[in-house]
């Protein structure tokens, strides 16, 4: 007796910054692709404009029954790096927050983003006189503004920084 497989939403983990490559990828293998998008001002310099980048960067959704096959083509897609979930089981994203994903994406209001930190979460500066610099996140101060604390020799120093200039370093 052969159960037959529900498609769902999974989320697909991407190479840096290869999320349309696969989308184009999944496309041509006529699978329903979703990479949600939004417009944000290019942070070059020497530019101005609007940009679309991707909603959640390295990830896109692809929609799935999981058969064996199915699942073979879409990892073997270029620029796939595995389907999210617990262990080696990927887990699908809930139907009702897929939706909820695509409305937002659809209309033209600002969506913001962004990373919540957590105190004692250690970061980078990535922009601005502080770039470089590695330290420990201590709050938001509002504003865009955030505190962080970087201890060397015993003493240590807070400095507050645009929250868009740092990025969370992976836990060691």
């Amino acid at each position: 007796m052969s159960k037959k497989l529900k498609k769902a939403w999974y989320a697909l983990h991407t190479r840096s910054r290869f999320e349309n490559v696969v989308s184009e990828g999944l496309t041509r293998k006529s699978f329903e692709v979703f990479l949600p998008k939004i417009k944000v001002r290019s942070k070059r310099k020497d530019r101005k404009k609007m940009i679309e980048v991707p909603l959640f960067p390295g990830y896109l959704f692809v929609k799935t029954n999981l058969d064996p096959r199915e699942h073979l083509e879409i990892i073997r897609t270029i620029g796939t790096v595995r389907l999210i979930g617990a262990g080696d089981r990927p887990v699908s994203v809930p139907s009702d927050s897929m939706e909820s994903l695509m409305i937002m994406v659809s209309g033209d209001q600002e969506i913001f983003t962004g990373t919540l930190f957590e105190q004692g979460a250690r970061i980078m500066v990535t922009g601005g006189p502080f770039a470089g610099v590695i330290g420990t996140f201590i709050r938001y101060k509002g504003h865009g503004r955030v505190l962080i604390y970087i201890g060397a020799l015993g003493q240590y120093a807070a400095v507050e920084v645009d929250e868009e200039n740092i990025n969370a370093l992976p836990e060691m």
